[in-house]
């Protein structure tokens, strides 16, 4: 039976508005209308906030799972539960560098997931090894590699969804990256120390993505642009930003979103397995990671990814940033799914869309979500009647 999500106010492509209903059927939004049709069943969201379900391309972890360390459809599944309680209704597992035997399970691992139909899996994120020893981050450099042209057969293997490969332009040869692309692989850069020219050649070669822009990349100089001067001065280049008050400055964020737009400007988790648990600490590939309020951080003070929530992100990107809601909306649904080429079939509210949906209390707290139309399951707490 259809569905008609009544009496909430509704974030649309063209604006918040609070005279519509959303019909979903079948998996889809049937019709977005100014009534709903006699053959629905009413769910009444309350004057609450209906958003685009967030879209997440860098996840490490999440309720107590890491990649990493099991790279199998039971770790994705967890994952993706734990960030659907925040609004993510879709994401990349990420596997950061590691062993190519590892890769190769994680690639084995996304596919495996969506032929499960665990909700939520749009694909793979292969973040390394192929990175450069200067801005290897909280990457272990003894993992890194440069590309070579064996593995790249490997990278295009996912026979279902995304997949998202970060690279250090330095580390690969154009023409790699360019047969990367030719194979379906969508290729970002991060993690590097390249000159602008190097950069500048890697988009020319088919890079369409920044990988935690700012974040552990050659920095924008008077004389010396960088990644990230190359990265701003791109139109057509879309880039992800972590927005936890950690990783960057709000005045760098509020440059970004000038220089790129809101339209190319995504927004990111990074997140790693303290999402969705009580933890204090656990181990990134033999490692300590302490968390200290909202930052993790190893033993020696760098930063470890994040406890970041989609739903966080779009409240802070709003205060840090100064974008509307409207604005930071689209950061977190509809950019990323234009960046994954997934904007055809979700990413905003619209009809043939689909119904992948997240209602909040106006201060960005979750209270559901909709996969394909289909709720959670522990979280229905709202009036339905027919």
């Amino acid at each position: 039976m259809a569905e008609a999500l009544v009496n909430a106010r509704v974030m649309l492509p063209s604006g918040l508005r609070d005279d519509v209903c959303v019909v979903i059927d079948d998996g889809a939004i049937r019709a977005v209308s100014s009534s709903p049709p006699p053959d629905a069943r009413l769910v009444d969201c309350a004057g609450k906030l209906l958003l685009p379900g967030f879209i997440d391309t860098q996840v490490n972890g999440g309720g107590g799972k890491l990649l990493n360390d099991d790279p199998s459809v039971a770790t994705i599944a967890t994952i993706a539960a734990a960030h659907r309680r925040y609004g993510t209704t879709g994401l990349l597992p990420t596997l950061i560098s590691d062993d190519l035997a590892v890769v190769e399970a994680a690639i084995a691992a996304s596919d495996a997931a969506i032929e499960a139909g665990v909700p939520g899996v749009l694909g793979v994120h292969i973040e390394g090894p192929f990175l450069s020893p200067k801005r290897h981050g909280i990457h272990l450099e003894s993992k890194l590699r440069p590309l070579d042209d064996s593995v790249i057969d490997l990278l295009a293997s996912a026979r279902h969804g995304r997949t998202l490969v970060t690279l250090a332009p330095e580390r690969a040869t154009p023409a790699q990256i360019a047969r990367l692309v030719a194979a379906g692989v969508i290729v970002a850069a991060g993690h590097s120390d390249a000159d602008y020219a190097t950069v500048r050649g890697a988009i020319d070669a088919g890079v369409t993505g920044f990988t935690h822009l700012f974040n552990a990349m050659s920095q924008l100089a008077n004389r010396a642009p960088g990644m990230v001067g190359a990265a701003l001065e791109d139109d057509a280049t879309y880039a992800g930003v972590i927005v936890d008050g950690h990783h960057l400055h709000p005045a760098s964020l509020r440059v970004a979103i000038r220089a790129k737009g809101t339209d190319h400007l995504m927004l990111v988790t990074d997140a790693m397995p303290t999402v969705g648990v009580e933890t204090d600490s656990f181990v990134l590939q033999g490692r300590a990671i302490h968390r200290e309020g909202d930052m993790l951080k190893s033993d020696d003070g760098v930063l470890a990814g994040s406890t970041l929530t989609m739903a966080r992100a779009v409240a802070n990107v709003i205060a840090q940033g100064r974008v509307t809601l409207r604005q930071a909306s689209a950061m977190a649904s509809a950019t990323p799914a234009a960046f994954l080429r997934l904007a055809d079939t979700r990413g905003a509210i619209a009809a043939g869309l689909a119904a992948d949906l997240v209602l909040l209390d106006d201060d960005f707290t979750v209270r559901e979500t909709w996969i394909g139309g289909q709720t959670s399951g522990d979280k229905i707490w709202f009036a339905q009647s027919s």
